[in-house]
Order: structure tokens, then C-alpha cells, then sequence
């Protein structure tokens, strides 16, 4: 699960890169060169990445999503306990 958490940091801190140098390129270039679209396309690309590694992590079980944020989730250990005792 941590390999997870990391992977989907470094791609956060990715697409905040892109995000000032698209900046930094539409404020330098004047919109004369594609280099703000190139930006903005790799910025989605990387959003898109990001989702997809969270929905692989949720389908093999490596993240667990709570469906009900105002109860815990309920796990086989808590329920082994209500039978027991």
C-alpha cells in the first residue's frame, strides 16, 4: 500500500510541475509555441495515469475503500469478534 501511496505522490508532483512550466512557458512564450499545449497534454496524460494506478490498486484489494464514511469499514476480525463474544 505504500507503493502505492508514493507512486501516486510522485505523479501529483508531476502534474504540478507541469502546471507552473505550462504557466512559465504561456507567460514567456506569449502563446507563440506549442510548448503550453505540450504541457497540458502530458498534465492529462498524468491525471489519467493517476486514476488508472488508483483503480488497479482498488481491484486487486491493495487499497480498501470505505463505502460508508460514517461508520468504519467493517473487517473480518471485527465481526469475529461479535460472534465470539
Amino acid at each position: 500500500m505504500l507503493l502505492v501511496k508514493m507512486i501516486v505522490l510522485i505523479l501529483l508532483l508531476m502534474v504540478v510541475i507541469s502546471l507552473f512550466s505550462g504557466l512559465f512557458f504561456l507567460v514567456k512564450d506569449k502563446g507563440q509555441t506549442k510548448r503550453t499545449v505540450n504541457a497540458l497534454s502530458i498534465r492529462i496524460g498524468l491525471s489519467i495515469l493517476i486514476i488508472v494506478v488508483v483503480m488497479i490498486a482498488a481491484a486487486t484489494g491493495v487499497v480498501d475503500f470505505n463505502p460508508n464514511p460514517i461508520y468504519p469499514a467493517v473487517t473480518p476480525e471485527a465481526t469475529m469478534e461479535e460472534s465470539n463474544g
